[in-house]
């Protein structure tokens, strides 16, 4: 299982609310010029639709991810 490192870094939507340790959701990142689905694992439950940032790749299209929130959303300078 290789690390793909392309996709740590990246940000994207729950697809699929994960269900922190009691298993993982869908994801759809934003990486290598389109969009790719992941399977995301998280400390914390995190429902369908929350902003996330992928901090970690498990390999074969897994990731961990965090809840996300653009600073510069906040200053009216973000993507949306």
């Amino acid at each position: 299982m290789e690390q793909d490192d392309a996709v740590i870094g990246c940000t994207g939507e729950v697809l699929i609310g994960t269900r922190g340790s009691g298993g993982p959701g869908e994801v759809l990142v934003r990486v290598r010029g389109g969009s790719e689905t992941f399977l995301a694992w998280s400390e914390e439950p995190l429902p369908r639709g929350a902003r996330v940032l992928v901090v970690d790749s498990r390999g074969t299209r897994q990731v961990d991810v965090i809840e996300w929130s653009d600073p510069l959303d906040e200053l009216g300078l973000g993507t949306g």
